[in-house]
Formats: C-alpha cells, sequence, structure tokens
C-alpha cells in the first residue's frame, strides 16, 4: 500500500496527494477535450467542480483501494495526476493524464516510472493499464515503464467523448 501522506520525487517532479488549493489549476489543464478524450472517467468539460469532487474522493479513499497524486514540475508546477485503483482487473489500474502544454516532454514516462517502482517496492506483484487505441502515445509511455500488451482489446466507456472506444490492455509484472 503507498503511503498518501508520502511523496514520490524524481529528478523533475514531485508526486503529491492533491489539495484543495490544486483545483483551479487541475481544472484548467483538464479542461482540454484532447486531454480528458484520453481518459475514461474525466467529463468534459472539466470544471473547478470537478476537480474539487476528485480532490475530495482522494482524499477519502482507502489507500488499499485508490491512490491519486498530482504531479508537480520543478519549473512549471503542476502538470498532470496520476492514480492506482481498482476497475475489473484483479490488479491495480494506473490511469494519469498530462496537460497539454507539457505533452511530448517526457513528463507521463517520469512519474509512471516513479510510480510503478514505488508499487512495486511496496509488494504489488502487478499492475495493469490501457490506452484508447487512438491514443497510441499513451502505449509508448506505458511501455517505457515495462508494461506489456495482452493482446486484448476492450472496449472502455469514456465520460469526456459519451461513448465507449476500443482500448488495449496491458500489464506490468513485478
Amino acid at each position: 500500500m503507498i503511503d498518501t501522506t508520502a511523496t514520490i520525487e524524481t529528478d523533475r517532479l514531485l508526486l503529491r496527494a492533491p489539495r484543495m488549493d490544486n483545483a483551479a489549476r487541475l481544472a484548467e489543464l483538464a479542461n482540454d477535450f484532447a486531454v480528458t478524450r484520453m481518459t475514461g472517467r474525466m467529463p468534459h468539460p472539466y470544471a473547478l467542480e470537478d476537480a474539487v469532487e476528485w480532490i475530495g474522493r482522494a482524499a477519502a479513499k482507502d489507500p488499499r483501494a485508490e491512490t491519486a497524486f498530482v504531479i508537480d514540475h520543478r519549473d512549471h508546477g503542476l502538470v498532470g495526476a496520476i492514480s492506482l485503483f481498482h476497475g475489473d482487473e484483479p490488479f491495480q489500474e494506473v490511469g494519469y493524464w498530462i496537460g497539454r502544454p507539457f505533452w511530448g516532454r517526457g513528463v507521463a514516462s517520469e512519474a509512471l516510472l516513479a510510480l510503478v517502482d514505488r508499487a512495486g517496492r511496496d509488494g504489488r506483484r502487478a499492475l495493469v493499464a490501457g490506452h484508447f487505441v487512438d491514443n497510441p502515445a499513451s502505449g509508448v509511455v506505458l511501455e517505457k515503464a515495462g508494461f506489456l500488451y495482452t493482446g486484448v482489446v476492450a472496449t472502455l466507456f469514456s465520460r469526456a467523448r459519451g461513448e465507449a472506444a476500443p482500448t488495449r490492455r496491458m500489464i506490468r509484472l513485478a
């Protein structure tokens, strides 16, 4: 179990628990259809109330069920979020999003590598993930973190899209 009061640090990033004073920045970055359409759980438009609700849920969750972090960049402040949660799989699933101004800078890869390293040290034997077929860049990020394709393409509902989309499933073994 990852202690949600703990932080995870990398050369450029700090993964930490979300705070209510992060709500405006989260809403600013997430209120972009290019971001939310690549997630299953996030609505679009993404309002301040959505950010406040997510922060409240994250604080109330049992960390064995869900652990959420915001991603703070040393030079840019809050740039996204990353979580571990239980979906339909027997193992915890990882999900993340990065604000569009920070795409292509290695932020997602650095945050994901740090999180899966901590999860492995905390005794997790496997993690699962998925990415929409029309988001191959996320597949590259997951592969860099040691995830492998399972060969399963599932249908996942995207709240932002308002419809289901094909999703390539992946797994990472410890």
